[in-house]
C-alpha cells in the first residue's frame, strides 16, 4: 500500500481553506442541528464534501466514512474523517476547531492527519514512521509528575443524560494537576499531547472519526493511548491519552 503525504497535505489544506472560508463569514453561516447535541453547518458539509470527492478519486480502492455523510460500501480499509471537529467552537468564533482524517485498514491505523487551518499546525504520521508538525518531529513531553502536569479534556455535546458524564472524574484528577485545559476538538488536544503542549487528555462517547488520526499521531509520538482501565487501543468511548510517564499515576483517578 502506497500513499501519497505530499498529495494528502495538499487536499487537507485546500479543505482548511475552504473552512477559513466560512469562518471569516460567520455571520452568514448556515447552522442546523442533526440531534439535539450536535451542531451541523454548511462549512462541516462542504470540507467533507471535498475530501470525499478528491480521496476516493485519488483512492478508489479505499472506503470513505465522513460524520456527516457516513459510509460508503468498502469498510475493510477507508478514510475516517471528521471535516470539523470542533464544530461549536467554530460556530463562536474561536480558533479551537480541526480537520481530522485517517486511514485505516483492515482495522489498523496507517496514516493520520489533524489541520488546524487557524494557526497553520498541520500535524501527520504515517505508522512507524514518527509524528510531525508542520514538517518537523515532534515528541511527547517528559513530565513524569502528575502534580506538575497540565492536562486536558471534554464534556462532549451535553451528555448530562449520562450517569458518568465526566464530571466527578474531571474534579478528581483536577486537584491532583497544576494546569488543566477545556479546548473543545479531541483531535486537537490528542495532537497536543503529541507536541509536549499538554501531558494528558482524555473524554468519552466520542466516536472514531474524532479520534482515531489524533491517537495515531500520539502513538507515533511516544503516547500510550489506552482506555480508562489501561487497555491499549483506540477506544473513543473512553479514550485516555497520555506521555506514557504519567499513565500509571493518573489510570487509578479514572
Amino acid at each position: 500500500m502506497t500513499i501519497s503525504p505530499a498529495f494528502l497535505e495538499k487536499t487537507i489544506r485546500e479543505a482548511g481553506s475552504i473552512a477559513l472560508s466560512h469562518f471569516k463569514n460567520l455571520k452568514n453561516l448556515k447552522i442546523t442541528k442533526k440531534s439535539p447535541r450536535d451542531l451541523v453547518t454548511e462549512a462541516d458539509v462542504a470540507v467533507e464534501a471535498f475530501l470525499k470527492e478528491n480521496l476516493t478519486r485519488e483512492y478508489p480502492q479505499f472506503g470513505f466514512w465522513g460524520e456527516e455523510s457516513g459510509q460508503t460500501e468498502n469498510q475493510s480499509s477507508r478514510w475516517i474523517v471528521d471535516p470539523i471537529d470542533g464544530t461549536h467552537s467554530f460556530t463562536k468564533g474561536q480558533y479551537f476547531w480541526s480537520i481530522s482524517v485517517a486511514l485505516e485498514i483492515e482495522q489498523e491505523l496507517v496514516f493520520g492527519a489533524v489541520y488546524v487551518p487557524t494557526v497553520d499546525d498541520y500535524y501527520s504520521a504515517q505508522k512507524g514512521q514518527g509524528a510531525f508538525k508542520s514538517g518537523e518531529p515532534i515528541l511527547v513531553s517528559s513530565e513524569d509528575q502528575l502534580g506538575d502536569s497540565m492536562i486536558a479534556t471534554g464534556f462532549a455535546c451535553l451528555r448530562n443524560y449520562l450517569t458518568d458524564n465526566n464530571l466527578e472524574r474531571f474534579c478528581r484528577i483536577a486537584q491532583k494537576t497544576t494546569g488543566q485545559r477545556r479546548f473543545g476538538s479531541a483531535a486537537m488536544d490528542i495532537c497536543m499531547v503529541a507536541d509536549g503542549q499538554v501531558d494528558a487528555f482524555w473524554e468519552q462517547e466520542l466516536n472514531l472519526y474524532d479520534v482515531a488520526a489524533g491517537a495515531l499521531i500520539a502513538q507515533e509520538a511516544g503516547a500510550t493511548v489506552t482506555d480508562f482501565k489501561g487497555k491499549k487501543g483506540v477506544f473513543p468511548k473512553q479514550i485516555l491519552v497520555t506521555n506514557g510517564k504519567l499513565l500509571d499515576q493518573i489510570l487509578p483517578l479514572m
